[in-house]
């Protein structure tokens, strides 16, 4: 597996540089010296490898990231580089890799190998968006958003709504939206570390979390982009189109109802509408949050609810978008319980089901958007029910995994010696 994401990562470092630009391990390696990209994600990847540790050599290692940082603020502010915080967290992660080698045997160095592998791979894996998002960009000049708008009728035109309700909360609202929306990885994080808060007492990674999820879906989107290019209704339907538009009509005038057809479009916008991983990464997010404590449920629905909004009102993406993000995940997440599940029969049904019904949208949404724009009450109401369907697919079959599993750990009753006749 790990010989497959090594490759993987050369792959997209060559394809990067056929373009004139950096690739993800370029990218990555520069910020072990160079400002980051984002310090955020930097720290929040650590904490990940920081389940791992006992309590003192957390305070440790936070108190070494911060120091580190405090070095590197103060020579940027010197020379008048740019200001960013994060190279302390990763210099902490590296140097926690070192110490696996060099200091640890066994399993000890295997679960703190682990850690930082975690760590390494949340952050690799949005340098790899990045470079996925240049290439659907640049490979990609046809664009699909007229049959996505089109098929979008049947659903009510949801992000024009989104957009005229974002516009009506004002900038507080928005900035509300755009923090969760950016932010996202905080969500995520927060609720994975609850998922592993007994790695350091157990010696061991729970078999199923967050992350797990989080990482695939990031790993599969991108390909789905390169099959269904759409660069969203802010930029096929509205001002931040410019003149590749078809007009300015997001959000106050919904697209009109014609013969859709490929389009072309920039060498710069992402192609990266169809499915929206943000939704299905706040999906994700609000699935793992449902075990924990009431406050991380909170956060995992009004993280869903926000992103959700932002996504839609920011004109990002179609109602058809959100509606495949969803079944997206609900199907990565149950393959991977799936296969935790040695692949018994209800899992394999639920994720050919979830796939299918998935392929089946994109196809609808291609193929039979203006029969969809045409008759929305009986299409709207199909896709949705489709998608309700794979959500009841997921909850009943995980609902039965988990009393297999707790009837699997009940303890046996012991048996009395029964008193023999004299």
């Amino acid at each position: 597996m790990s010989v497959v994401g090594l490759g993987f990562l050369i792959a997209l470092e060559i394809a990067a540089r056929h373009y004139g630009v950096p690739g993800p391990i370029t990218v990555q390696s520069r910020e072990v010296i160079l400002a980051p990209q984002s310090g955020t994600v930097l720290y929040a990847s650590m904490a990940l490898m920081l389940v791992v540790l006992p309590w003192r050599q957390r305070f440790w290692a936070i108190g070494a990231a911060v120091g580190i940082d405090l070095v590197f603020w103060l020579v940027r502010w010197a020379v008048g580089a740019q200001m960013m915080f994060g190279n302390g967290a990763l210099w902490v992660t590296l140097g926690c890799a070192v110490i696996a080698v060099t200091r640890r045997t066994g399993r000890e160095r295997a679960l703190l190998l682990k850690g930082v592998g975690l760590a390494l791979l949340l952050v690799t894996g949005r340098k790899t968006g990045y470079t996925w998002l240049l290439i659907t960009s640049k490979t990609r000049p046809m664009v699909l958003d007229q049959y996505v708008a089109t098929a979008d009728h049947a659903l009510g035109n949801p992000s024009w709504v989104a957009g005229r309700i974002v516009e009506a909360t004002g900038t507080v609202g928005a900035h509300v939206l755009d923090w969760v929306y950016i932010q996202l990885a905080v969500g995520a994080v927060l609720v994975a570390l609850y998922q592993l808060r007994n790695v350091a007492a157990e010696r061991r990674f729970p078999r199923h979390h967050l992350v797990r999820t989080f990482l695939v879906i990031g790993l599969l989107g991108p390909g789905i982009y390169m099959i269904f290019p759409v660069v969203g209704p802010i930029f096929a339907y509205g001002a931040d189109g410019g003149h590749w538009a078809v007009a300015d009509l997001w959000p106050n005038t919904p697209s009109p109802v014609g013969i859709p057809q490929p389009m072309p479009f920039d060498g710069v916008t992402p192609r990266n509408c169809m499915p929206s991983l943000h939704t299905a990464w706040a999906t994700a997010i609000f699935l793992h949050s449902r075990k924990g404590p009431r406050a991380l449920r909170w956060l995992g629905t009004f993280w869903l609810i926000a992103t959700l909004g932002a996504t839609l009102g920011f004109g990002y993406h179609y109602g058809a978008d959100i509606v495949g993000g969803v079944v997206f995940t609900l199907t990565i997440d149950a393959a991977l319980r799936a296969h935790d599940q040695s692949w018994d029969r209800r899992g394999i049904r639920l994720t050919v089901y979830g796939t299918v019904v998935f392929a089946a949208l994109l196809s609808s949404y291609r193929y039979l958007s203006t029969q969809m724009a045409g008759h929305p009450w009986v299409f709207g109401p199909l896709v949705v029910l489709a998608m309700g369907s794979v959500i009841y697919g997921y909850v009943r079959t995980t609902r039965a995994w988990e009393r297999q599993d707790a009837s699997v750990r009940l303890p046996q009753p012991r048996r009395e010696r029964q008193p023999e006749p004299v």
